[in-house]
């Protein structure tokens, strides 16, 4: 299975570099190139060095580079499923002690489902995003394999997981090959894109100015930051803390706490109990964790053990681990070779094999716990409540 060598692709432009030049090389490459940006969650300052990558600076950034490369382009709200998917997800998450990943479910249901959807009614043959990974057909297996970026410094292969069989069909990196980013900005300069020195976007999109995403939880969901019980691993109460928002697994800062002089970690969140435990750094070493929701790449699904390099977080080296089968075809243990680190519920679990990945999922809890959905949705619709003003209409030109 081959794509065809040349149609319509809608490239999502988020107003930076990368997807710059993931427009501009596509259309080098003779596609039919029609740009498109999501306006999500949008704050009200247009200064490109805040806001995040949907700040309305970076609608104009985006509007910009297509005037400069005669591409047609399209700005559309998304408000709406940015709300019930990444920050239903983000808000509940946090009020079950768990720690979320919003870039994550931002892929999942925003930039590639529903981008995806759009560039059906647009009559697009496929999507194209600047992010550095790679889809390749595997002629052995008849699957779309999601391969490790060239360049392994920006390789972003693991946040992009989760992608569906449809989507690695019709979804395009041109970057994926790129030797640096360096070249990425070289390109951009090439072809007098102002944004080709443009600093990359390090925050979250919707609490990047708000104090943090910690106070924008305290805004929508005050609960989570009543006062409780600091614990050690026997039961015994060693202080207070400000409210189980404040904290995840392997943090150190906001505790203030010795004991013996030994620097207190926080090992635990326990919502239902409004608690967190804590203990030594030795202590969040760990071999096991249990994985959930797992979307499998490269093979259809997992029937027995295979020997594996996982990552359960971005910025770390991946470490060798044995996968095994969970109680369920979208469940699987991780057995690690040796302990890693503050294994956190809530963060994603990836697993490769070379260059390619196999799939990855959620980290789970040993002891489940759901919090109040009651609370989740009043906590979300009081978050759209705040950006009501700011994010009006839906689709211009």
């Amino acid at each position: 299975m081959t794509r065809k060598k040349k149609g319509a692709v809608l490239v999502a432009m988020s107003g930076g570099v990368d997807s710059s030049v993931a427009a501009a090389i596509l259309q080098r490459r003779g596609y039919e190139v029609i740009g498109i940006t999501m306006q999500i969650w949008q704050e009200s300052e247009t200064d490109p060095r805040h806001g995040g990558c949907c700040s309305l600076g970076a609608v104009e950034d985006a509007r910009r580079v297509a005037r400069r490369l005669d591409i047609p382009h399209y700005v559309l709200n998304f408000k709406r499923v940015f709300a019930d998917t990444v920050i239903r997800d983000f808000v509940q998450e946090y009020r079950s002690g768990r720690t979320p990943n919003p870039c994550v479910q931002c892929n999942r249901y925003v930039k590639f489902d529903a981008l995806l959807q759009k560039a059906d009614e647009l009559g697009c043959d496929y999507i194209a995003t600047g992010h550095y990974g790679r889809a390749r057909f595997n002629r052995t297996t008849q699957r779309w394999n999601l391969l490790r970026a060239r360049d392994k410094n920006k390789d972003q292969s693991y946040v992009l997981y989760m992608l569906s069989q449809e989507q690695l069909s019709r979804v395009i990196f041109p970057l994926g090959e790129m030797p640096s980013k360096t070249e990425t900005r070289r390109i951009a300069s090439e072809l007098g894109l102002w944004v080709a020195n443009k600093p990359d976007s390090q925050e979250i999109c919707f609490v990047a100015n708000a104090g943090g995403y910690h106070q924008f939880l305290k805004q929508i969901t005050p609960d989570a930051f009543q006062p409780g019980e600091i614990r050690d691993q026997q039961g015994k109460v060693l202080g207070e803390h400000g409210g189980i928002a404040l904290y995840t697994v392997g943090q150190r800062r906001r505790l203030h706490l010795n004991v013996g002089g030994v620097p207190m970690f926080v090992l635990k969140v326990l919502p239902e109990e409004n608690a967190i435990v804590v203990g030594t750094e030795e202590q969040l070493y760990e071999r096991a964790l249990h994985v959930e929701a797992v979307t499998w790449s490269a093979i259809p699904k997992l029937t027995e053990p295979l020997d594996v390099f996982a990552k359960i977080r971005y910025n770390m080296p991946e470490a060798r681990a044995a996968l095994i089968p969970g109680d369920t075809p979208e469940s699987a243990r991780l057995l690690f070779k040796e302990p890693v680190r503050a294994i956190t519920p809530g963060q994603i679990a990836v697993f490769y094999r070379g260059q390619t990945v196999i799939g990855g999922g959620t980290i789970g809890r040993s002891k489940p716990y759901k919090a109040d959905e009651a609370g989740t949705r009043q906590a979300v619709e009081t978050a759209v409540q705040l950006v009501e003003p700011i994010l009006a209409g839906g689709c211009n030109r």
